[in-house]
């Protein structure tokens, strides 16, 4: 099933790329042509897993998208997308939809894709780091930039990786690790995306020229490449180092364990780690570079759930661990909402999206001209990051900068700069020529997003049809309401009338008419029930209800079948059902049978909602066969059966 939705996902794709060539009309409605492209797409995203590419449901669904059609014909020929208050709607729509379109499909799918595929290895790295603190000084970078260079030209003379790490590195563990930093995966930290990417696109054994991190500067080695370990959920037992004879004691509990012992009644008992001992050991999922690497070894060599590994050794004591499961690389449909999540507040986003916008700006020939930016940046006083400072109310007609043949002027931009006070304020503390600067940045990634997004039709076809399929809904919403809704509400004689012809159609099963009393007092339910029994509830009430009110009586009619106290008892006049608390009122109810009425056919107010939705749907039926008069409708018998074929 997942491969037809593929192909027919992919067939949809490669046909509207191909263009009209090879995207035959599949039917016409008034001439109109509606292309395969247009069925596939919507036939497959409606039906999802059962869109199984048969005859039987295509042929269905041919039915409804061609009276859909019809519909929204009728739409147009009414003009209902002039109307202004829908063409408003369907701009909002757009441009909701625009603004987070563009970034999804040009940096978060890809920044996923890449992650994903990357995460499918774990690289064993080294480095040689020299560091540099927070808010370093333009002298510290350099100092830093000089020393990197002066390790990577020992290298690049010969050097050996390990001796130029233990004479240059500034990462305290050189010492014992010879500059290897263990195995790592994607997605890396937030603020080493370079240092990520600069390592998967590394050769094993080749080393990487300086990357500059929150840490400082790296020159990184790939020492070895694995297929990803994933996640693994383990338990263990933990004796400490001070314990005599540790390494013979763990072997004896594994040894108890193997012999039918429970281990996590066992790690209750003896395990010497205080956080995981009174849960049975139980340590949790994990991935790698979580815990030390004798730890992971040995948590991740285990073949089997269940399985318990051999004593081994780390800082903390002398461990045995039992692996409760495996967790390997998840699917990508799966994987891919933990990742966005990750990604998109990742410094890699805004590095994307800036690469984004600078590629739309080479494809559409953006020109600046800085010698008009800068001689307006000269003219802004201290008042300019206060929400006092004013555009000029003239607006000057110079241009700032040009994209795909439009013009953006310095008036422009000075009208934005207005009413942005808020940014205009963040740089209060600051140069108010640095703040024209950057804020000019922002303006041009901006105004970039905005020109890129109003060609989305032209580039993406998917976005093309989510459109159209928004446009046409819009109409066929407007249509059908003023054509089938409001007729079934408003025509009150039509509606009459249809219910005189089909009043046989509205019935009522047995019903009984009830009196359903509720007691606040435990103690006086025995002499409520046996005066109800004997009387009417005026009579009941006025007995009991003297000082406060201890009764309270519902009249209600009820049809069989809708309530299961009612539906439980005998239907006989003066019939009580058994006594029931009920915790909400902290009271306690019966069931008094006063009544039974026949069966009988119901009123046109007793079932007024089902005549309106059984006559907006004669009156749809009645509008389809007026719009086929009115509009004929021809399918490609040939093109048709070909969709059908290609179920295979």
């Amino acid at each position: 099933m997942k491969q037809i939705i593929l192909i027919i996902s992919c067939l949809w794709m490669s046909v509207a790329l191909l263009g009209q060539k090879d995207d035959p009309v599949l039917f016409t409605v008034a001439g109109k042509p509606v292309h395969v492209s247009e069925f596939l797409y919507i036939y497959s995203k409606t039906n999802r897993e059962k869109a199984d590419f048969s005859k039987a449901s295509l042929e269905e669904y041919l039915d409804l998208y061609t009276k859909f059609k019809l519909k929204v014909q009728r739409a147009r020929d009414l003009k209902l997308d002039t109307i202004p208050s829908l063409k408003q709607e369907l701009e909002g729509y757009r441009q909701q939809l625009a603004d987070s379109y563009l970034l999804d499909k040009q940096v978060t799918e890809k920044l996923i894709q890449e992650a994903y595929e990357r995460s499918k290895k774990d690289l064993s790295i080294s480095h040689i780091m020299i560091g540099l603190r927070r808010n370093p000084t333009a002298r510290d970078t350099m100092l830093a930039y000089k020393r990197i260079m002066e390790a990577k030209k020992e290298l690049d003379d010969g050097g050996y990786f390990i001796e130029v790490a233990q004479t240059h590195s500034d990462d305290k563990t050189v010492k014992d690790n010879k500059g290897n930093i263990g195995y790592f995966t994607a997605p890396f930290p937030n603020g080493f995306y370079a240092f990520e990417s600069a390592a998967y696109n590394l050769k094993e054994g080749a080393y990487s020229n300086p990357i500059r991190t929150p840490l400082g500067y790296h020159i990184i080695k790939v020492d070895n490449a694995r297929a990803a370990r994933g996640e693994i959920e383990v338990a263990h037992i933990l004796l400490r180092k001070k314990t005599p004879n540790a390494k013979e004691e763990i072997g004896k509990i594994r040894q108890e364990i193997i012999d039918g012992g429970d281990f996590e009644a066992i790690a209750k008992q003896k395990s010497q780690d205080k956080n995981t001992a009174s849960k049975g050991g139980y340590v949790g999922v994990f991935g790698i570079s979580t815990y030390e690497k004798a730890f992971e070894d040995a948590a991740f060599g285990l073949a089997n759930d269940g399985e318990i590994s051999e004593p081994f050794e780390t800082q903390s004591g002398w461990h045995i661990i039992k692996r409760i499961s495996r967790k390997p690389i998840a699917a990508y449909d799966k994987a891919k909402t933990r990742l966005k999540t990750k990604i998109q507040k990742d410094a890699r986003f805004e590095l994307a999206k800036e690469s984004m916008i600078k590629s739309i700006q080479k494809e559409n020939n953006f020109k600046e001209q800085k010698k008009v930016l800068t001689e307006f940046a000269s003219t802004v006083g201290k008042d300019f990051t206060t929400f006092s400072w004013k555009a000029p109310e003239s607006k000057s007609p110079e241009t700032l900068f040009s994209l795909g043949g439009t013009n953006y002027t310095l008036g422009d931009f000075t009208d934005y700069l207005g009413q942005a006070g808020r940014k205009r304020m963040q740089y209060s503390k600051g140069s108010p020529i640095n703040a024209v600067m950057d804020i000019y940045a922002d303006y041009v990634s901006e105004r970039t997003l905005k020109f890129e997004e109003r060609n989305l039709e032209r580039k993406y076809p998917d976005f093309k049809a989510l459109m159209r399929e928004y446009r046409e809904g819009i109409l066929l919403f407007e249509i059908t309401k003023q054509e089938v809704w409001d007729k079934a509400s408003q025509d009150t004689t039509g509606l009459a009338n249809f219910y005189a012809k089909n009043k046989g159609k509205y019935k009522w099963k047995e019903r009984a008419r009830i009196s359903q009393y509720s007691v606040s007092d435990f103690s006086m339910t025995d002499k409520v029930r046996k005066a109800a029994q004997n009387g009417s509830g005026t009579d009941v009430k006025r007995k009991f209800n003297k000082d406060k009110e201890i009764v309270t009586i519902k009249e209600l009619t009820i049809e069989r079948g809708r309530n299961k106290t009612l539906d439980a008892m005998n239907w006989e006049t003066g019939r009580l059902s058994a006594m029931e608390p009920d915790k909400a009122t902290k009271s306690f109810s019966f069931i008094k049978i006063e009544e039974i009425l026949p069966a009988g056919d119901k009123q046109l107010d007793d079932a007024r909602g089902y005549v309106v939705a059984d006559y907006q749907d004669y009156l749809e039926q009645q509008w389809i066969e007026e719009l086929k008069k009115a509009y004929p409708v021809k399918v490609h018998k040939k093109t048709f059966k070909n969709l059908s074929k290609r179920k295979s």
